[in-house]
C-alpha cells in the first residue's frame, strides 16, 4: 500500500497530531463512499484496528489504510488554499483526479 501526503497537507496534519489530546493518534485515510471504480475520501485521526496496515511516509506521518481496500492504494493527501481552503483527497492511480 502507498500513500502521498503533501508539503502542505503534512503541515496542517502535524498541527493537530502535535496538539496533547493527539499525541497517541495516527492519520487515518478512509473510504467515505465508493462507487463504480473510484471513491470519496475522508480523514481521522485513530488508532489502528486488527484490520489495518500503517503506512510510512516521507513526511514522518504514520497513515492509517484498511486492508484488501484497492482503492486507498495510491491514496494522495493535498491540502488547497483555492479556490477554498481544505483537504483534497484523491487517488490518481485509479483514475481518481477530483470531485466530479
Amino acid at each position: 500500500m502507498n500513500v502521498k501526503i503533501t508539503r502542505n497537507a503534512a503541515k496542517v496534519i502535524k498541527k493537530q497530531m502535535d496538539l496533547e489530546e493527539n499525541k497517541d493518534l495516527k492519520l487515518r485515510v478512509l473510504i467515505t463512499h465508493a462507487h463504480g471504480d473510484h471513491a470519496h475520501y475522508g480523514l481521522d485521526l485513530d488508532t489502528p484496528k486488527e484490520n489495518d496496515e500503517v503506512i510510512p511516509t516521507d513526511k514522518e506521518i504514520d497513515v492509517i489504510l484498511e486492508k484488501g481496500q484497492p482503492l486507498l492504494d495510491g491514496v494522495k493527501v493535498d491540502y488547497l488554499y483555492f479556490p477554498q481552503e481544505g483537504f483534497v483527497i484523491t487517488n490518481p492511480s485509479k483514475g481518481n483526479h477530483g470531485d466530479h
